[in-house]
């Protein structure tokens, strides 16, 4: 593995990351993907899904752009390891218990509304942890891929 290999599928994983995320995401599946029982798991499915594709699309189109020779079963192993996590913190339950665990979990709180309100309609805590957890695991995906 070459550190500019690394550094290509890493920009591509989390540019893709920031499409698939900002703007493949439907509002459905943003509402309802923390949801619990089927709907949210269904529509936590259906965001990954879209969110895999991108990537699959991103990574496979720098490679061919830039020359690489990538392994498609590492490929398919490191879009597997994202696809995985992402389905897992977006699922919301285990994120919250991962910050609480940390002790990050006022830090979880900020920007949800107040109890009984609904204020603070802002990108808080929640969504920082959410993002920085992805990018962690595009790291390890994009290490897998190169």
């Amino acid at each position: 593995m070459s550190a500019a290999t690394f550094a290509a599928v890493f920009i591509a994983l989390w540019v893709a990351h920031q499409v698939a995320d900002h703007w493949v995401q439907t509002q459905h599946q943003a509402d309802c993907k923390g949801a619990p029982g089927w709907n949210g798991r269904i529509a936590c499915a259906a965001h990954v899904i879209t969110y895999t594709a991108t990537a699959l699309v991103a990574v496979l189109g720098m490679a061919v752009s830039l020359g690489l020779a990538l392994s498609p079963s590492r490929v398919a192993a490191g879009l597997a390891v994202s696809a995985i996590t992402h389905y897992i913190a977006d699922r919301r339950t285990p994120l919250k218990r991962l910050a609480v665990l940390c002790g990050a979990s006022r830090f979880y709180a900020l920007g949800a509304p107040r109890p009984g309100r609904d204020d603070n309609p802002t990108l808080g805590g929640a969504y920082a942890l959410d993002q920085s957890f992805h990018y962690a695991w595009l790291f390890v995906a994009a290490l897998i891929i190169a």
